[in-house]
């Protein structure tokens, strides 16, 4: 059992350090938008034409393949044989080509009423500019069904590393793009360079489906064992899923409203950094998880399934809760060193910063409802999920109405942050009905980790405000204060963890041992 718990953490690790790599430049990637475009007529509408064809495959085709294909293809592994389970896996992926083909074309078509459904505060030049955008970047809708799909296949394979990488290689044709054509070409050519990313994700996982073994067996037999489990979970799962393109739809449309439009531009730099930094983490884990939870479920092995579930959200919460902290007390800072600079005003950095520090108080909500809606979907339930999902959508667009006015871009920020925590909350009160998965312990150590948090909160917050006079102006000052304040934090919630005997940190004080006693 420790082996197989140190391989995971061993793979957890390098995924992790590869997902770093690709959120790296996703930020380098945001930052040449940011003072390329800053908030302005050309940002918010390719903000928008790029969130549209995202949102319509996490709304109908992410579900089938992240929550649906995997726990599939492993009962087939499992029980079935590799050879089955890979015309299965066949099958799947020419019904996701041909269907996500026929939805980037409708999409194409249907462009105009899109953007007015997820923009109507627009004015006339920003929504036809948002139009044309949207046809251009819509077949992307295609090549993330493949790339995805081959996604599923090797994370069901125990291969982690390719698809944690595939988003680096997206984010170096962008990257290019903006050092290379971006004068000569603008915001059509960046339309492009993201389509011509989107299909570099799915090519450069070839060699390594076919180093695991990978055969392709076309195939559009709808009614085989696994394709009609697939429909049987789609439904459910699909709508529980909806929950995160269909909040970022509402506030990107109650955004639009805000600052002639820049509202869109705030809430989707704050909601990416965001997301940036939690999914560093957080996704790394998840993605692991999931198959080994799918393999619990099939083999029947219901300890193991708890047992894995209970320390997958210790430890996530364990980094998860600083990270939250310091994106709070560190959000100006942070949002100006980054994005500030060329057409990234003063304006843009302070509405984005307000939108960055509210949306973090969700990143536990986020983390926790991440790993909990994996074990319902490893179990085959949509159902749970899909009424939690609905709450928390009716939350978000209730709360959007009533904070909108008052409180601008912060309002829809907070918005996201409850929703979030209130999705989480309502997939954790089915799990401990049923069978306790989280034990007296690990709330003790929950309350630990919120302890040894607000202590590095409080530590950094301080220092933030002693440094403020002291520091020079400009990127030179921000980076020292980013790095002094975080540095800080680091060692103060450390400490604390370590007083308070929380488990994560004795692999560390283990290393500091042996170091101590070379020297």
């Amino acid at each position: 059992m420790s082996g197989q718990k140190d391989n995971s953490t061993k793979t957890i690790s390098i995924v992790m350090v590869i997902t770093l790599l690709g959120k790296v430049l996703g930020l380098l990637r945001d930052r040449l938008l940011a003072v390329s475009y800053g908030t302005g007529m050309a940002a918010n509408a390719f903000y928008t034409a790029s969130r549209i064809p995202r949102v319509f495959f996490d709304a109908v085709f992410a579900s089938a393949i992240a929550a649906c294909f995997i726990p599939v293809f492993s009962e087939h592994l499992t029980r079935h044989g590799k050879e089955k389970a890979m015309r299965f896996s066949g099958t799947f992926l020419t019904v996701i080509a041909v269907l996500t083909a026929l939805l980037s074309l409708v999409g194409m078509a249907g462009s105009g009423a899109l953007v007015s459904l997820f923009a109507d505060g627009y004015n006339a030049e920003t929504t036809q500019l948002a139009v044309r955008l949207t046809q251009i970047m819509f077949p992307t809708v295609f090549f993330t069904g493949i790339a995805f799909s081959f996604v599923g296949i090797l994370q069901s394979l125990d291969e982690f590393n390719i698809p944690a990488l595939i988003s680096t290689v997206s984010n170096l044709v962008i990257i290019g793009y903006f050092v290379l054509c971006n004068e000569r070409f603008g915001i059509y050519g960046l339309a492009v360079a993201f389509l011509v990313g989107w299909f570099l994700q799915a090519a450069v996982q070839i060699p390594a489906l076919r180093r695991r073994g990978f055969r392709y067996y076309p195939g559009f037999d709808l009614r085989s064992e696994g394709m009609k489990k697939v429909f049987a979970l789609m439904l459910p799962v699909m709508v529980s899923t909806w929950v995160q393109p269909i909040n970022l739809t509402i506030n990107s449309r109650f955004g639009s409203h805000l600052y002639n439009g820049a509202g869109v531009s705030a809430i989707e730099i704050s909601t990416n950094l965001y997301l940036i930094v939690a999914g560093v983490f957080v996704l790394s884990v998840t993605n692991v998880i999931f198959p080994k939870l799918s393999r619990q479920v099939a083999q029947g092995d219901d300890g193991a399934f708890r047992d894995t579930l209970r320390e997958t959200v210790h430890s996530t919460l364990f980094f998860v809760l600083p990270m939250s902290a310091g994106l709070v007390t560190l959000a100006r800072p942070l949002v100006s060193f980054i994005y500030g600079g060329g057409e990234f005003d003063a304006f843009s950095i302070d509405i984005t910063a307000s939108g960055l520090a509210w949306v973090s108080l969700g990143m536990v909500g986020y983390a926790v409802q991440n790993i909990l809606s994996r074990a319902y979907f490893a179990r085959q339930d949509g159902r749970t999920p899909l009424l939690a999902g609905a709450v928390s959508i009716a939350i978000n667009l209730i709360l959007c109405i009533v904070l909108t006015d008052r409180l601008q871009v912060a309002g829809l920020a907070i918005a996201s942050a409850v929703s979030s925590s209130v999705y989480a909350l309502f997939l954790l009160l089915p799990l401990e009905r049923k069978g306790r998965v989280f034990n007296a312990r690990f709330w003790l150590d929950f309350g630990k980790m919120l302890f040894a948090t607000v202590l590095m909160a409080l530590a950094v917050f301080g220092l933030g405000r002693w440094l403020t006079p002291l520091l020079p102006t400009g990127k030179l000052g921000e980076l020292l204060m980013l790095g002094l304040c975080a540095g800080a934090g680091v060692v103060v919630y450390f400490a604390a963890a370590a007083l308070l005997r929380l488990p994560e940190v004795r692999p560390l004080q283990r290393l500091a041992a042996r170091f101590l006693k070379r020297g």
